[in-house]
């Protein structure tokens, strides 16, 4: 397998893609914002928010409550708090996948050991900490606006797909952008108790490898994976390893991208910070749109 990106900006890089956000970049997605009106692309997290089942749901408990003072705690001066305690998997809801998230053939991006990533220490290379806030350019690829409707299950997104999308949206691919791609697999799964993980419409290794050969800093959509699921034959996870093992870029999954698109703006400034666990193999995310 192919390591496109590695040594591009280093032996010791562990940023990847991002690198392509320079000042420049940053500048060029200011000068977009029109209205100042900020857009929210993210799922509200909570004990139902949903959550593959080999990964753990999201837990709330309240450490100091109204309750606290109505069984007679004190209340030194008439002052009252609450405060709470969250225990939730980095990979739930929106979030973005470090790149030590995912490899192949015991090597991470940039070529860094496998075997660095321990549940004593997390991940030695390529943590969520070494990921740094993004600010750039968006570029929202609204795959439902162009066929008219959500896509069906496990639809296959190619490369010619997304150069319709860009072109609908009457934008160009550049380096250091944030791709933004709209499936419709969010949107379908609102209200459902019973959420299936395993079929989802979303990119190919096609696709893919036209946005990385493009320069873009991270590829995100609104499903569950970025890619088709299931898989081809003979595959597992084909995007993942192509982006964020072979090129470096991150992965950002399950944005809420409808209320976006119906601005109809194909691009805007992007901003989003991962939470720095040090070690992390992704990170929730509250990613906005500033139009």
């Amino acid at each position: 397998m192919s390591q496109e990106a590695w040594g591009r900006w280093g032996i010791n890089d562990e940023r990847g893609a991002l690198n392509h956000i320079g000042p420049d970049q940053v500048r060029r997605a200011t000068a977009l914002v029109q209205t100042g009106q900020v857009v929210s692309l993210a799922q509200k997290l909570s004990p139902r928010t949903p959550a593959p089942k080999h990964r753990a749901g999201l837990q709330h408990f309240m450490a100091r409550d109204g309750g606290d003072y109505a069984a007679g705690a004190r209340r030194p001066g008439g002052f009252q708090f609450a405060e709470d305690t969250v225990v939730m998997p980095l990979h739930i809801g929106t979030h973005i996948d470090a790149l030590c998230h995912a490899w192949c053939d015991d090597c991470l991006y940039n070529g860094f050991p496998g075997q660095g990533t321990r549940s004593t220490s997390g991940a030695l290379r390529c943590g969520i900490d070494k990921m740094p806030p993004i600010v750039t350019r968006g570029v929202l690829l609204d795959l439902v606006g162009l066929h008219g409707g959500r896509l069906g299950a496990s639809t296959s997104i190619g490369r010619a797909d997304l150069i319709r999308a860009a072109e609908v949206a009457a934008v160009g691919i550049e380096a250091g952008d944030a791709v933004l791609i709209r499936t419709g697999w969010q949107e379908a799964q609102a209200g459902l108790v019973d959420i299936s993980f395993d079929e989802e419409p979303g990119i190919d290794v096609e696709a893919a490898l036209w946005l990385a050969e493009s320069g873009v800093a991270m590829v995100g959509a609104d499903n569950f994976a970025v890619e088709a699921i299931p898989f081809p034959a003979g595959t597992v996870f084909p995007v993942h390893q192509r982006l964020i093992r072979d090129f470096g870029i991150p992965l950002l999954e399950g944005l809420v991208l409808q209320s976006l698109a119906e601005h109809r703006r194909g691009q805007f400034l992007f901003v989003a910070a991962p939470l720095p666990v040090v070690g992390g193999t992704g990170s929730p995310l509250a990613p906005v749109a500033v139009l």
